[in-house]
């Protein structure tokens, strides 16, 4: 028999109200997240990768979001539970690293105390104890003189600190799912790998299930089991990273790995792009929500709505011109991710 998921979304919609219109940010989400899996989910600014993130925490305003489909996490119906459900939900079985640590965390309050704080919500436990497993935390994600950390502000610590501090906040009532939101943007590229090793090392060792967003498909291939590629709130191409990245069947997919600079390129060469822009959320087009970006569209793709379908192993796209377009083995994607999965 087959092992529950630990994140599973069926059909999920989120829309936002606003002033004369109604934006539909995700439309129509299907993923699935297994124990001890990391799930990736790229695309450009504006795909709908965040807003996802988010539903799965309830974390948008219910007074203008809407949110349907099944959400379930650890087997739990998230859109049934009750606020105080939610409460002990949140932190305790699933937790998030937000990409901005300096505005998640409170700057009225010494880093340590917010821990101590979240440890003594979750867990029946003394001050001391909840101090000593703050202390405990910040040594486990490597901060340098973790006591004397414990009293620094938040705009007294560095970013990669910051963000330090964030993991050990998320892991402080041991969640099962860890959901990263874009974690390394605001850093620098040292500092980048230092905190994707780190991540990847805390989840191998206490089995998270981790959905991490980003737009760096190489921060993606460091850290991922398999990846979904978003499109004006749609997944249009899910599998095995390595099989994604090595053979990618959607043409955004392959434009998005074309996009990226690599080890292959020559001096003064540029970069491929993506023509155009992602459509509008509050009016989105008729058919393939890609189709005005797509070298290869037709008349159909911007009438019809693609479905998903199966190309290999737990590899699915949804493209009408699937079966035309040749399936990619080029070099170039080799050379593109060449670096990130070495």
């Amino acid at each position: 028999m087959d092992e529950p998921n630990m994140v599973t979304l069926r059909d999920l919609q989120v829309s936002f109200k606003a002033p004369g219109k109604l934006i539909r940010a995700v439309n129509g989400v299907s993923l699935e997240v297994k124990r001890g899996e990391v799930v990736a989910l790229i695309g450009e600014s504006g795909s709908g990768k965040s807003v996802t993130l988010r539903a799965i925490m309830r974390l948008h305003p219910p007074a203008t979001a809407r949110i349907s489909g099944t959400l379930e996490v650890a087997g739990q119906d998230v859109l049934a539970l009750s606020s105080r459900a939610l409460a002990d939900l949140r932190g305790a079985t699933v937790a998030m690293i937000f990409q901005e640590p300096l505005l998640a965390l409170d700057p009225v309050y010494p880093v340590g105390a917010q821990l101590v704080e979240r440890i003594r919500r979750h867990t029946k436990c003394s001050a001391s104890e909840a101090h000593a497993k703050a202390l405990a935390l910040f040594e486990k994600v490597r901060i340098p003189s973790p006591l004397r950390r414990l009293d620094a502000y938040p705009h007294e610590l560095s970013g990669g600190m910051r963000q330090r501090v964030m993991i050990a906040l998320a892991l402080s009532c041991s969640p099962s799912v860890l959901l990263a939101d874009e974690p390394t943007t605001a850093l620098d590229a040292t500092v980048q790998i230092q905190i994707l090793l780190l991540l990847r090392e805390l989840q191998q060792e206490l089995g998270l299930s981790i959905v991490f967003v980003t737009h760096d498909i190489g921060a993606a291939a460091e850290v991922a089991d398999r990846i979904a590629v978003m499109y004006a709130g749609k997944i249009v191409e899910q599998g095995p990273a390595i099989e994604l990245l090595t053979r990618p069947r959607h043409p955004y997919t392959l434009s998005l790995l074309k996009s990226r600079s690599h080890g292959a390129m020559q001096k003064g060469q540029r970069l491929d792009t993506i023509a155009g822009a992602p459509p509008d959320l509050a009016n989105l087009p008729a058919g393939c929500a890609f189709a005005e970006r797509c070298a290869h569209a037709d008349q159909a793709c911007r009438s019809q709505t693609p479905v998903e379908e199966i190309v290999g192993s737990g590899h699915t796209v949804s493209c009408l011109r699937l079966h035309q377009i040749r399936p990619i083995h080029q070099t170039t994607t080799s050379h593109i991710i060449e670096q990130e999965l070495t």
